[in-house]
C-alpha cells in the first residue's frame, strides 16, 4: 500500500498533517489494471473472531474471510455485530437464532454484520466511515465489487446508517449451515489507499427498497457441513 505524494509539497507542515489524515481515513481502491479478488480452495472451518478484530463476544466466521477482516478492521473503524450463525461441533450454536432472511450467508460463516466501533445506532459523524466501506464495497447499488456478492446498506431494508453494513462474500453454491468449496477474498497486496476523505455529514438514508433483509444465499447444494473439522 503506498501513497503518492509531491515530494516538495511534504516539506511543510500543513503537508504533512494531510498525508497522515489521508492515510487513516481514506477509501482504498483497487489499483487499475489489477485483479480484485482471488479464489480460495482452501479447507473452511467456522473459527471465533480474534481480538484484533473488534467483535461481539462469542462471534465466528469462516476462517478462510479472516484475512479480510483484519485488512477492513486495519483500514476501517469496524465492530462485528454477527458472523456465523448456526450450529457448532460442540453441540451450542454461533451467532443470533434465525434473525436472518432464509438462506443467508450468515449460515455459511461467509457474512458479517458491522457498525462503527464506539458509535451508536443514530446516523452521524461516526458512520461516515462505515458509509465510506459500503460504497468501496459497492460502487454502484446492487453491483458489489469483488469479492462481495451481496452489500447490504442504505437503500437496502432492515441495513444502512444507524441500523447496519452486511457484507457477504461470493462462494461456491451450498446449503444453510455448511462450508463452501470455495470463497472469494481480497488480495490485499493490491490495494492502494488513494482517495480523499470525505468531511461533509453522510447524506440521510435512502428510502428502504424490497429486498433481503439479512443478506441472500445460493441455492442449496454440495458443500461441506460446518460440524467437521
Amino acid at each position: 500500500m503506498t501513497l503518492r505524494a509531491n515530494p516538495r509539497a511534504l516539506a511543510t507542515p500543513a503537508a504533512v498533517a494531510a498525508v497522515a489524515l489521508l492515510a487513516v481515513f481514506s477509501v482504498p481502491q483497487a489499483e487499475a489494471g489489477t485483479v480484485t479478488a482471488r479464489t480460495v480452495y482452501a479447507t473452511g472451518k467456522i473459527v471465533p473472531i480474534p481480538a484484533s478484530i473488534p467483535h461481539e463476544e462469542g462471534d465466528m466466521v469462516d476462517r478462510r474471510i479472516l484475512p479480510d477482516l483484519r485488512w477492513i478492521a486495519e483500514h476501517f473503524p469496524i465492530y462485528v455485530t454477527d458472523g456465523y450463525s448456526g450450529p457448532l461441533p460442540s453441540g451450542g450454536r454461533a451467532g443470533c437464532n434465525r434473525c436472518h432472511t432464509r438462506h443467508s450467508d450468515h449460515y455459511n460463516g461467509l457474512a458479517v454484520d458491522l457498525v462503527p466501533e464506539g458509535g451508536g445506532s443514530k446516523c452521524d459523524r461516526s458512520w461516515l466511515p462505515i458509509t465510506k466501506l459500503a460504497h468501496w464495497a459497492e460502487p454502484v447499488q446492487n453491483k458489489p465489487r469483488p469479492p462481495f456478492r451481496w452489500v447490504g446498506y442504505d437503500g437496502d431494508a432492515g441495513h444502512g446508517c444507524g441500523n447496519h453494513l452486511h457484507l457477504s462474500w461470493n462462494h461456491a453454491t451450498v446449503a444453510e449451515y455448511r462450508l463452501a468449496e470455495w470463497v472469494e477474498v481480497l488480495p490485499t497486496g493490491h490495494l492502494d489507499v488513494t482517495t480523499p476523505p470525505a468531511t461533509t455529514k453522510p447524506p440521510p438514508p435512502a428510502p428502504p427498497r424490497r429486498g433481503p433483509t439479512g443478506g441472500i444465499s445460493q441455492v442449496e447444494t454440495g458443500g461441506v457441513s460446518p460440524r467437521r473439522d
